[in-house]
Order: C-alpha cells, then sequence, then structure tokens
C-alpha cells in the first residue's frame, strides 16, 4: 500500500470520526482551544516550575468557577436528550438559594435555630431541604409539560420568570449571612487549593453518566427523546420519564446552587444565576447533544463545558472585551448546531 494510500486513508478516517462522533469532534476542539489557552498563558517565567504553577493555578480557576453551571449542565443533558428543555434553572438557583439562607441565617438563627437546629446538623438538614424544594420545583415543570401539555419552552420560560420574582420580592428586605462553617463545604482547601467545588462536578458527572448508560431510567430517556410516540406504544409511562428528568434537573440545580452559596457565601437575588441557562445549553450542544432530542451524552457535555470554559478564559487573556465574549459563545453553538444537521444529513 503506497503513501499516499496511507494519507488518503487517515483522512478519510479523520472525516469519517469527525462527522459520526461527537465525543471525537467536541475532544479534538478541547484540545485545540487548550493549546490556544495555554500560549495565550504566555511562557515568560523564570523556569518550568514557576510555568507550571500558573498554569495549573489558572486551570483550578478555570473549574471552580465554572463547576455551578457545570453541575448544572449535567441535568441539562437529559432533559434535552429527552426533547425538552429547561429555562428556569438560573432562577431555580436563587429561588434555592434563598431558601438555604433564609434557613441558616447567621444574623438571626435563621429558620432552623428557631427549632433548636443549628452547627453540622443544621447544615444537613439544610442541604437535604434544598434538594428536596428543588425537586419540587422540578417536578412541578415537569408536570406542566406533562399533564398540562404545555410546551417546555413556555412552561420553563413561565417558571424563570415567576421564580425570580417571588424570590427578589421576598428577599428586598432581608439580608442573610451565611455561617462560616457552611462555608467549608465548598471552600476548604486540599493541598493549598479550593477543589471541593471540581470534585463534586466530577463525582455527580460519573454518576449521571452511569445513569445514563447503566439504568432503564437512562434507557428510557434516549427513547423518549428518539421518537416519543413509538415509545409510549412501546408501553413506557413517557409521561413518568418526563417528570422523572425535570424532578432530576431540580435535584442537580439544588446542589449546585448549595455549592454556589458555600463557595461564594452569598445569593444576590437579582443577579444570581443570571445566564446560567443560556450557559447549560451551550455546554450541552457543544458537546453534542441533539436539540432534537435522543442523542447526546454526559462526558459530551462535560467536553463541551470545559471548551466554553477555556474559551472565556482565552478571551479574558487575550484582553477581549467582556461584552464580545458572548458573540464568541454564539459563534460556537451556531457551528454546533450547523455540524449536527450536517452529519444528520450524511
Amino acid at each position: 500500500m503506497s503513501e499516499k494510500t496511507n494519507k488518503v486513508n487517515v483522512f478519510q478516517w479523520f472525516m469519517d470520526k469527525w462527522k459520526n462522533s461527537a465525543l471525537f469532534s467536541t475532544g479534538l476542539a478541547l484540545i485545540v482551544m487548550v493549546i490556544l489557552q495555554t500560549i495565550a498563558l504566555g511562557f515568560d517565567y523564570p523556569n518550568f516550575g514557576s510555568w507550571f504553577t500558573a498554569w495549573f493555578n489558572n486551570w483550578m480557576n478555570i473549574l471552580r468557577n465554572n463547576s455551578s453551571v457545570g453541575i448544572i449542565a449535567l441535568g441539562m443533558t437529559f432533559v434535552i436528550i429527552s426533547g425538552g428543555i429547561d429555562l428556569a434553572v438560573g432562577s431555580t438557583v436563587v429561588a434555592i438559594g434563598a431558601v438555604v439562607m433564609a434557613m441558616l441565617d447567621a444574623n438571626t438563627g435563621g429558620w432552623l435555630g428557631v427549632v433548636g437546629l443549628t452547627g453540622v446538623p443544621a447544615f444537613i438538614a439544610a442541604i437535604i431541604i434544598a434538594i428536596l424544594f428543588g425537586t419540587l420545583l422540578g417536578s412541578l415543570n415537569g408536570l406542566l409539560v406533562t399533564a398540562g401539555r404545555i410546551p417546555p419552552f413556555i412552561a420553563t420560560l413561565g417558571a424563570m420568570k415567576i421564580l425570580r420574582s417571588v424570590t427578589q420580592h421576598f428577599m428586598q428586605s432581608q439580608s442573610p449571612a451565611v455561617p462560616k462553617g457552611f462555608l467549608k463545604i465548598a471552600s476548604a482547601r486540599i493541598g493549598g487549593q479550593m477543589l471541593l467545588p471540581i470534585v463534586y462536578w466530577l463525582i455527580l458527572a460519573v454518576i449521571l453518566y452511569f445513569v445514563s448508560k447503566k439504568t432503564v431510567f437512562g434507557r428510557h430517556i434516549y427513547a423518549v427523546g428518539s421518537n416519543e410516540k413509538t415509545t409510549r406504544l412501546s408501553g413506557i409511562n413517557v409521561n413518568r420519564v418526563k417528570m422523572g428528568v425535570y424532578a432530576l434537573m431540580g435535584a442537580v440545580v439544588s446542589i449546585a446552587s448549595v455549592l454556589q452559596i458555600s463557595r461564594i457565601g452569598a445569593m444576590d437575588p437579582a443577579n444570581a444565576g443570571s445566564g446560567y441557562e443560556m450557559d447549560a445549553i451551550a455546554a450541552v450542544i457543544v458537546g453534542g447533544t441533539s436539540m432534537s432530542g435522543g442523542k447526546g451524552s454526559i462526558v459530551g457535555t462535560v467536553f463541551g463545558m470545559l471548551i466554553i470554559a477555556v474559551m472565556n478564559n482565552l478571551l479574558n487573556l487575550m484582553g477581549v472585551p467582556p461584552f464580545l465574549r458572548e458573540a464568541f459563545k454564539g459563534v460556537i453553538i451556531i457551528a454546533a448546531v450547523l455540524l449536527q444537521r450536517k452529519s444528520s444529513e450524511n
């Protein structure tokens, strides 16, 4: 076999993988982004150790700052694979955060202090209640979509407006403070680094990967997204699957909300979580999940989130104005959708 033939075969293999494997194309794009980001960081350091320390710290900041949205994107993957969408995640973060802060308010003792719960028991109770509350909010979205037969876009858009508005109304005269002990949930340092938000993100990614690949519920999500009518005729309770997906989304958002409060120590009801829904959806799409449903992966979403996170860091290193960074994100989203469409046509 000639060298020319080998080159043709390699090129054909590359193009087939690029068109038909979302993980391959997304992973390759991530590698390119990491190389560009490394170059933009520069090499003007006295020695390799200094350069590596700066590079490592930069990466820790990237991962830590995007952990909350990354966690939300994991849940959004399931929603979009099932053929839905959730625009309420940012407002849900705020609503859950407000409840947690009210329960643990260091200034007044909070709601849990009234019943005699303080310290670690109060923290555990607050986290459990937060997850239950998030699951309830997600289930209500699922109920609107299934029993109410409201398109997911409209149902969650309405929920987004309601949750943000109600939270702002009740929090406008409140200034709750987060107990210092609660901050350790995400801010405790390991080896001098604030690694816990990243660890939680990775653990949740592994769990949801297992759910998507190894459970009946995961297989049903793909089936519903691929062909809802056929799935219903096969005896699968489609409405129950959709309810489960939105309930899971709510639980995942509650985890992200708790981590954000414990990492930052505050929650501004007017601005917190703003744009999270778009960033999460962008990560899912860039990661190869089809907006029409039935196709996608947790690993792809993690790659997609990293691409967007590295891109933001790269633009920051290059001095691109903040307002223009969203334009670059929009270009990446459009390109990802165009690649999906071309792949499906082939």
